[in-house]
């Protein structure tokens, strides 16, 4: 690896089809598959398809109980903000902890509580209990251990692949993600006044016992000699975040995803936007359609990863995404026609999948196994809150300006800023593979 850090003399991973001949054809367009052929990240990964949809279920059944229970959406908001702190909390313990245990036995403990509270989630519904605070409770402690699960689980994907195809796994991951972000609402409000809310909530329990089996089907992920006698505290929670300050290329991919989601994800403003500037087009056709565009577009820029997912320069394409995405959600914001604001969002959504392939690669290549836990539990902190930082800048900016002006400024800020950040600090700008 040609990098401006020190990398690692951990064991490599597999390097099954690391050289492969070139693609040709439509091939050279489609997503890279090379991660596939390796058993254990396939296992990994099929695990994914089907909890990907079913989490989506339990993400809308939550909040439409919510909301039936008191008809406010203010109890809706606060259901969300419930959840947020538990998951902070346990991201940065979790990440901790998956660098100082068998990241396949943590996975296993963390998968089959979020089973468990998912049963737990269809009892209260199927019984009638109407509880609020119930549903907090549950929705706390669900969010506590996918804070915990998911630090393990991404950090250990560079213990089953080769490091030349990190991009590729990460683009088959993001990808399945985002198609479940879109499929599943939609089958959740197909489903919902068919077979109502309790079922929603046992469906996603049962795609989990298929992540479970999944997972107990790894080969064993120990730590590296060197991480066996650490415990995870306090201390290795702080060891882990001067760790990033100390390599500057890890600072910078996540100051890259705050700058993009801070300044650029404008999601508040959509209600606003519907309501007024769309409003000819239909409000909830409008509404429906910006919320749909980032995640269609990703999926979309994930089935033709095999487009970028070979670059080596990861840093470059680190910088040429979050700019793409800015002048992207500028253009959204410039425009009143609603058709090219899909399309501007859709746009968006291709530049960020290429930023998380890469700003998911540069954390577990230029990291060592012994501090990929922390890493993945930091990035899940900034992913997890800078698209509610984002909620209130916009909120409040949309209100002083205009919706449309917030929109395209905040979209000129991500240019600016990450452009003055690649070259006042050269680190990431010099990473490659």
């Amino acid at each position: 690896m040609d990098t401006s850090e020190s990398s690692s003399t951990e064991p490599q991973a597999p390097a099954a089809d690391s050289v492969a001949a070139p693609r040709r054809g439509w091939r050279r367009w489609a997503m890279d598959t090379r991660p596939l052929r390796i058993p254990a990240y396939r296992r990994l990964w099929s695990s994914t398809i089907v909890t990907a949809v079913g989490s989506q279920l339990t993400a809308v059944a939550v909040p439409k109980q919510i909301y039936d229970i008191t008809g406010s959406s203010a109890w809706v908001g606060a259901a969300g903000l419930a959840g947020l702190l538990p998951l902070i909390v346990f991201a940065l313990w979790g990440g901790a902890v998956a660098d100082t245990m068998d990241r396949r036995k943590l996975l296993l403990i963390t998968n089959s509580g979020i089973a468990v509270t998912s049963v737990l989630f269809w009892l209260q519904a199927v019984s009638g209990l109407d509880s609020v605070a119930v549903l907090m409770v549950l929705l706390g402690v669900q969010q506590a251990f996918w804070g915990l699960n998911a630090p393990a689980g991404n950090a250990s994907i560079a213990r089953l692949v080769p490091e030349d195809q990190l991009p590729a796994a990460n683009a088959l991951g993001s990808t399945v993600l985002e198609t479940g972000q879109v499929v599943g609402p939609l089958l959740a409000g197909v489903l919902i006044p068919v077979i109502g809310l309790p079922e929603l909530y046992l469906i996603d329990a049962l795609a989990l016992c298929v992540t479970v089996w999944a997972v107990h089907e790894l080969p064993s992920l120990p730590p590296l000699a060197s991480a066996v006698a650490r415990r995870a505290g306090v201390r290795e929670i702080v060891a882990g975040f001067r760790y990033i300050s100390a390599r500057k290329v890890l600072l910078l991919s996540f100051l890259a995803d705050i700058i993009a989601m801070v300044f650029g994800m404008p999601r508040a403003l959509f209600p606003q936007l519907a309501s007024q500037t769309y409003a000819p087009y239909g409000e909830g056709l409008a509404l429906g359609l910006l919320f749909a565009a980032v995640p269609i577009g990703a999926v979309v820029g994930g089935l033709l990863s095999g487009t970028f997912s070979r670059a080596r320069r990861h840093g470059w394409m680190v910088i040429g995404a979050v700019v793409a995405w800015g002048a992207a959600i500028t253009g959204f914001g410039l425009t009143d026609s609603l058709w090219l604001a899909v399309v501007f969002l859709a746009v968006a959504g291709v530049a960020d999948m290429v930023s998380m392939v890469f700003r998911g690669a540069i954390l577990l290549s230029a990291a060592t196994d012994e501090m990929r836990g922390r890493m993945q539990g930091a990035f899940i902190v900034v992913v997890a809150g800078g698209p509610r930082l984002a909620d209130v800048l916009h909120g409040t900016a949309g209100s002083v300006f205009g919706a449309r002006t917030a929109v395209a400024g905040g979209g000129l800020l991500v240019i600016a800023a990450m452009l003055g950040l690649a070259f006042a600090i050269p680190a990431l700008r010099r990473y490659r593979i």
